[in-house]
């Protein structure tokens, strides 16, 4: 039997059994297509133009649309939310209030409150450096790096919890499925060193934040621009091992059908340079295996520089071992790197809601000295002035007690701390202010999508003018209204 079908407006004839082949045959293209769509194979793409011409890699180096500042950004990211009041944002008037009832505004996990108990700072600060910063005993050693830092004081974010906090820190919007920020500046400036990842996490040895893998996914952007999570021991990336265990032939079997596909039935019905940038995909992965193990490699560092990060105590030694990392993968062209210091629940990360001195005490020791050392280290070899160092978490504490006892404070998104060295950024300054309590931001608000501009544009990007053109619209990581950059902080 013959069937007639039309194909662009031409009526052919073929056969039962051609029919059959090629039926079934795009039913499994049309599955196949199916899946690289959700990875974005078929978006459209703006991005700067590669600096070498033309290429198949999706991070392959850009060209910054302006002067750059800074090439590399390393966020440490403490989640769980730390106490401003207890840390960096020193608050003299606090000290013999403790136990006093206040009327004061707060909305936590415990929600909406009117007042609560005043819980004093628990433990002293000192003046620090040229700039005469305050900070206070939880950390000694950062604190001799102030005239290196600018702190923010007049953080806000848009939700007191965890999960859409620590969202929109990563990526901008309260609702998962966005691409992350260490994605977006993969997306406009791709990667210097092809044989590693262009963005890479670094996990707290307890395990990830409370929600995932959605904060460095890349959202609706190819896959290719997610992070890629690295161990600081054993075998860096978890999946490598499928690609040395596969063998040459096998890849080769995978990379020949991608391109099979490439030139088949659907060729016209996609940009192909999406599909080639998967293809891609997998020849980095393959690159990798010599390059991760060589650049996790910490035996190659002087002892002198394992002590500076902490790597000769227990106690500071995972930390450690993760800043020390992020200097080699910036050294070696990783663009961005976050670390994260807790993970898990409860005091396994900087959520103090109950016993706020052991919790701090622990999270402070386990981070301060390896912070510290990053620092000098980055200051000394030369690479601070293009290395971007990001501090904080997805918000504050409040200045009142959460329970009826107990020195433990509630989430606060209303006003809390961050900082910012190296990169371009003007050292040894502060900017913005909360009130004498720290319950709230009062002088120079500033929002998350202000950090992000700033970050964009040390790197030499406008963050106003970066966008991903998905679902009709020409999406942004700042949104749809102008943002300017923290113009206080740039040097």
């Amino acid at each position: 039997m013959d069937i007639h079908h039309p194909v662009k407006g031409f009526c052919g004839r073929t056969n039962r059994r051609e029919f059959i082949r090629d039926v079934g045959g795009g039913f499994a293209k049309l599955a196949l297509t199916g899946m690289l769509a959700k990875e974005g194979f078929f978006q459209s793409i703006h991005a700067a133009p590669a600096s070498t011409g033309a290429s198949l890699n999706p991070l392959a180096p850009k060209l910054p649309p302006v002067a750059a500042k800074a090439k590399s950004v390393i966020f440490l990211f403490m989640y769980g939310g730390p106490s401003h009041i207890d840390t960096f944002d020193y608050k003299p008037k606090m000290y013999g209030m403790d136990g006093k009832t206040v009327d004061v505004k707060t909305f936590g996990r415990g929600g909406h409150k009117k007042g609560g108990r005043i819980v004093e700072p628990k433990w002293k600060f000192k003046q620090y450096g040229e700039s005469g910063k305050w900070v206070s005993d939880l950390f000694p050693h950062v604190a001799t790096c102030v005239d290196d830092i600018s702190f923010i004081h007049s953080m806000q974010a848009d939700s007191p919890i965890h999960g859409s906090a620590m969202l929109m820190m990563n990526s901008g919007s309260l609702i998962s499925g966005k691409p992350s920020l260490g994605s977006w500046v993969n997306y406009g400036l791709g990667s210097v060193n092809q044989n590693l990842p262009g963005y890479v996490v670094m996990l707290d040895k307890t395990g990830g934040p409370i929600s995932g893998a959605k904060n460095w996914t890349s959202g609706y952007m190819p896959a290719g621009y997610q992070g890629t999570v690295f161990r600081s021991k054993g075998e860096p990336i978890l999946d490598l091992k499928r690609y040395q265990n596969m063998g040459a032939a096998e890849q080769y079997r995978i990379i020949q059908s991608l391109n099979h596909l490439n030139q088949g039935h659907l060729k016209e019905r996609f940009d192909n340079t999406n599909l080639k940038a998967r293809i891609a995909s997998y020849e980095l992965a393959y690159q990798m295996q010599s390059a991760a193990p060589e650049a996790i490699d910490l035996d190659k560092e002087s002892q002198e520089t394992k002590e500076l990060y902490g790597l000769d105590r227990p106690r500071t030694e995972d930390f450690g071992k993760k800043c020390l990392l992020a200097r080699r993968l910036v050294e070696r062209g990783v663009r961005f790197i976050q670390l994260y210091s807790g993970g898990a629940h409860n005091d396994q990360n900087w959520d103090a809601h109950g016993d706020l001195e052991k919790n701090h005490n622990f999270h402070a020791g386990n981070t301060d000295k390896p912070i510290a050392g990053l620092l000098k280290d980055l200051k000394r070899r030369g690479m601070l002035d293009e290395t971007l160092v990001v501090w904080g978490g997805e918000f504050g504490r409040q200045p009142t007690a959460e329970y009826a006892k107990g020195t433990g404070r509630d989430h606060n998104a209303y006003g809390f701390t961050m900082w910012m060295a190296g990169g371009g950024i003007k050292p040894g300054i502060s900017v913005g202010q909360t009130d004498e309590l720290g319950s709230v931001a009062v002088e120079r608000r500033l929002e998350v999508k202000d950090l992000h501009a700033t970050i964009l544009h040390q790197l030499g990007i406008n963050a106003n003018e970066l966008s991903f053109f998905h679902g009709g619209l020409d999406e942004k990581l700042v949104g749809v209204e102008d943002v300017q950059p923290i113009r206080e902080l740039i040097s």
